[in-house]
């Protein structure tokens, strides 16, 4: 089973406009609203590939009440502690003109002190029947310094796949995280260092055992301490790149619970899911075109000697 972990859900707000015009006002048929945050959309792309999953997270207030039933309906296992403070939103505009997105993610509310023991209690539990666990997303403001490190903790000995930006990047990593998946920015804006490589072998020295680079339209990087490979499609796709970086996540989870862990055969899928989620109009889905997106990539290992001298 594949065990995920929001920290700070989202009930996810979506709607397709012809054309965004800063300033201007703009009409939209009825957006669509799903249970959201990185680690429930990782869950959800898993469980329609007939994975076993079970979603740990928070709900409270009416938009937890929204998330709640939203998640009922979906099917998807899941685990809600109840906390005071209410679920935050997120809200996406898509741009069909530009074949583009832009999203507004409010910050969330912290919960308690004692709902924060409760959560991490209760992925104790729950990860004792768990193969991989991933941990997703951003923490809400307020919560409690160590919380990141003692979830992992609370993993006991299964491996941890951290999704995360900013210095808890660095906490996963030092914390020995199994696998972390940043893109170039948060990868940057964590480490300090311009050159993605140099970041990857940032968290490799802290910690980490395996990165997934998210690079956009330029594929993905797959770097451990002996090989960095790459992969990338033929092609650039447009569409909604909101989901893709989970999607990538629940690809790698996928695999780590079936106990595999070669590094090309984890990057293929993690590029190829990635990938078709841009092409579904709404995070936590991807295109059943997924396979044959896997036969389109090119994945190629890169010579990290010749550009250490260079």
């Amino acid at each position: 089973m594949i065990l995920t972990v929001t920290p700070n859900p989202a009930v996810d707000m979506t709607w397709e406009i012809d054309r965004i015009v800063p300033g201007d006002s703009h009409r939209a048929e009825t957006g669509a609203v799903r249970a959201g945050g990185k680690g429930l959309n990782v869950a959800r792309v898993a469980h329609a590939q007939g994975v076993d999953v079970l979603a740990v997270t928070t709900a409270g207030g009416a938009t937890g009440a929204e998330l709640r039933a939203e998640l009922e309906t979906s099917g998807v296992p899941h685990h809600l502690l109840p906390v005071a403070a209410a679920t935050r939103r997120s809200i996406a505009w898509v741009d069909r003109s530009l074949g583009d997105t832009t999203i507004v993610n409010e910050r969330g509310i912290s919960p308690t002190t004692a709902e924060w023991a409760e959560f991490v209690g209760a992925v104790h539990e729950q990860a004792a029947l768990a193969s991989v666990v991933v941990i997703s997303g951003s923490f809400p403001p307020g919560a409690p310094e160590g919380l990141l490190e003692a979830l992992i903790a609370a993993s006991g000995e299964r491996p941890v796949i951290v999704d995360t930006s900013g210095p808890l990047l660095l906490a996963a990593a030092d914390a020995g995280a199994s696998v972390l998946k940043p893109n170039r920015a948060e990868l940057s804006d964590a480490t300090g260092l311009s050159d993605p490589l140099d970041g990857a072998r940032e968290l490799l020295r802290r910690g980490a055992g395996l990165v997934m680079l998210s690079l956009g339209e330029e594929g993905m990087l797959a770097v451990t301490r002996d090989a960095v490979l790459s992969a990338r499609l033929s092609a650039p796709l447009a569409g909604n790149p909101t989901g893709a970086g989970d999607a990538a996540v629940s690809a790698v989870a996928t695999l780590v619970a079936e106990g595999i862990t070669d590094t090309e055969t984890i990057l293929r899928r993690a590029t190829a899911w990635s990938a078709a989620a841009v092409l579904m109009p709404l995070a936590g889905d991807i295109s059943p075109r997924h396979p044959e997106l896997a036969e389109d990539l090119t994945v190629s290992a890169i010579d990290t000697e010749k550009k250490d001298t260079e």
